[in-house]
């Protein structure tokens, strides 16, 4: 029912549980029978909550979130050397600077396993779906503790043969897919391209890059990864480009985890000892 109440349909209800729609059907008629009540007017495109489902779900949620509490406080007291620590990040950093890290993580703490979730949406620490999150845009109405640990800057970047470095009217550009969603960098990008030629499209930075060391046009890159490619060239472009900054976010509650907060404290090191260094 709180699936159905957070999708609007039995379909994403089934999608968020990683259930088919009559197993997640027959769970909801089962719970209507056992409680005599109708929960969910079922419409043609949507599974609507009845008021009585609406008050349901508002107490279903309050025990849901009173049980991740306790999860969480359960695994904080469990905390030893040993374990797994699971981060996220966008694409991004979990391609271009976590995994080239990882033996340094691994090395500081070899009893810690380190799972790297690559996500491009914001995964909620308070379900336990990371431990750890590395963002790319500040909380806003989160409970978790964040702070800024770096920041990270982009560029104009191109192939060294590329035979317009010196026409920037010329420059043809790698840009996203429709479907990439609405964010701070596309919103950056489409500005500067204005009404120059996009040559190309793809899902996301790590794609940009491949593409732009193919030489087949000009990506806007973070500078800690064009920087660091000699093929590729930096191109002279006299608009300031965009600074992202980096958080980096925990639950409250895991605050006293002990591989939690080591593993912490080890990537705010590691982003200080690199090029995303405030």
């Amino acid at each position: 029912m709180l699936a159905n109440a957070r999708a609007g349909t039995l379909t994403g209800a089934a999608r968020m549980l990683g259930l088919d729609n009559a197993t997640v059907g027959r769970r909801l008629a089962l719970l209507e029978e056992r409680l005599a009540v109708r929960l969910v007017e079922r419409l043609p495109r949507a599974a609507r909550l009845t008021a009585l489902g609406k008050q349901a779900a508002s107490q279903a949620a309050a025990m849901e979130k009173g049980a991740l509490a306790i999860e969480r406080l359960v695994r904080t007291a469990r905390s030893q050397e040993q374990g797994m620590v699971v981060i996220t990040a966008p694409p991004v950093l979990a391609r271009h600077f976590l995994a080239p890290r990882l033996r340094d993580l691994v090395q500081r703490h070899p009893l810690v396993q380190l799972s790297i979730l690559s996500q491009a949406h914001v995964v909620s620490l308070a379900r336990l779906d990371a431990d750890l999150a590395l963002r790319l845009t500040p909380p806003i109405g989160d409970a978790d503790i964040a702070c800024c640990i770096g920041r990270m800057p982009f560029a104009q970047y191109a192939a060294r043969d590329y035979p317009y470095t010196g026409q920037p009217e010329r420059w043809e550009f790698i840009a996203y897919t429709a479907q990439a969603g609405e964010f701070a960098h596309l919103r950056w990008l489409n500005q500067v391209i204005d009404l120059r030629r996009v040559v190309c499209e793809v899902a996301d930075l790590s794609n940009q890059y491949e593409a732009a060391c193919s030489g087949i046009g000009v990506p806007d890159l973070p500078c800690f990864i064009g920087d660091a490619d000699p093929w590729l060239q930096r191109l002279p472009d006299p608009q300031p480009g965009l600074t992202l900054d980096v958080w980096i976010a925990l639950h409250p509650d895991r605050r006293n985890d002990q591989r939690v907060r080591a593993t912490m404290r080890d990537i705010v090191t590691l982003v200080g000892a690199s090029d995303l260094a405030t």
